[in-house]
């Protein structure tokens, strides 16, 4: 990467840390992230065990209020946010027209008419746009602060111990999928109870100016620990195992909700016309082409991204996600396939290099945290 690349692109307000903690930093959706600081393995096992620290200031925060905010939403968007409490969340997702995923987001209720839509950072521009022009006749303003927000993680089991001690938040209360104001270390913050690891954490959405303190009182306090940091490269490996899609990979514009299995998310029912119901309810009627499944590769290799999946002499679909697994020890991957092959226990072949390699349909998620 050369300076001018870099140039290019915007910076956490942590990118000088990362620099500092031998992070290597990789260009992601626009962004200089570590993408690792010790090793992907290391990190991923730290989360698993005990807790990991994440710069995530790269997403997109996008503030709806006004006392329309919960019903343009409800139009905008495929769930229903206007059946969230105060205080809590849902997974949702923004559609095109013909159902296709612009992208996938958790909108959190802060008050009773003001939300926080928290968007991909490569689509976090695309959400915007939308949402401003969805939300165009009805009693709400669209306050886009992605590039005034940070938000950093702590994410593990060990999270709870560390983030405790320095909030005022009650985290014994703060249930998954809740959100609370208060205070980290002295500073505002809203704390979510929300990841991407599969493990029990929080995410804490300041200003952008409290970023730096806010890490540095949640290293410290982890210290003792095995508090690490951790890049993009364990952060995807941990969302894998838990089976979480990403955007780019097993959703696009050309993915609905239905072929990736999230047809919950989407709320046919819900009394409000939204962007994209005509083509999902057409896709709920007449059923899928493809869906997404779990495969454990039975073999040697690694399924990446883009390798073919066979059916016998038939080929049935493409990974949409590949990686050895640090926590099961065996090579995991997410795939598009036929729905006739998609049957748990089906024995697939994914073609890697010069061969094929089988691999077994499982369901999803690979990985479970302990009760």
């Amino acid at each position: 990467m050369t300076a001018s690349d870099t140039d290019e692109l915007h910076e956490t307000p942590l990118a000088d840390l990362h620099h500092a903690l031998g992070a290597r930093m990789v260009e992601f959706a626009g962004w200089l992230m570590p993408v690792q600081y010790r090793g992907i393995i290391e990190e991923h096992r730290a989360v698993r065990e005990r807790a990991g620290l994440f710069d995530l200031s790269h997403m997109g925060e996008l503030f709806v209020e006004g006392p329309q905010a919960a019903v343009g939403l409800a139009a905008a968007l495929v769930s229903d946010p206007r059946t969230l409490s105060v205080g809590r969340a849902h997974y949702s997702m923004i559609c095109a027209t013909d159902g296709g995923v612009i992208d996938d987001l958790i909108v959190y209720r802060l008050a009773e008419e003001r939300f926080l839509v928290v968007a991909n950072a490569g689509n976090s521009q695309a959400v915007s746009d939308a949402l401003a022009e969805r939300l165009g006749g009805v009693r709400a303003v669209l306050d886009d602060r992605a590039l005034a927000t940070a938000l950093v993680a702590v994410q593990g089991p060990a999270a709870v111990g560390i983030l405790g001690p320095l909030t005022d938040v009650d985290l014994g209360r703060l249930r998954y999928y809740a959100i609370a104001e208060g205070a980290v270390a002295g500073i505002p913050a809203l704390v979510a109870r929300t990841g991407y690891t599969g493990e029990d954490g929080f995410e804490l959405f300041v200003e952008w100016a409290q970023a730096r303190p806010l890490w540095d009182a949640l290293a410290a306090a982890g210290e003792s620990g095995g508090l690490v940091p951790v890049g993009l490269g364990a952060r995807d490996t941990l969302r894998l195992e838990a089976g979480m899609t990403l955007y780019g990979n097993e959703l696009d514009r050309t993915t609905n909700p239905y072929e990736a299995g999230l047809d919950r998310v989407v709320k046919l029912d819900k009394g409000v016309e939204f962007v994209g119901r005509a083509a999902l309810e057409k896709v709920a009627r007449d059923g899928v082409g493809r869906r997404l499944v779990g495969l454990i590769v039975r073999g040697r290799g690694i399924a990446r991204h883009g390798y073919p999946v066979w059916a016998g002499d038939r080929r049935t679909g493409v990974v949409t996600s590949g990686a050895p697994s640090p926590t099961l020890g065996h090579p995991i991957a997410m795939a598009y396939v036929a729905p006739r092959d998609a049957e748990p226990g089906t024995i697939l072949d994914v073609e890697i290099r010069d061969g094929r390699v089988p691999a077994e349909v499982v369901a999803l998620p690979f990985y479970r945290r302990p009760a």
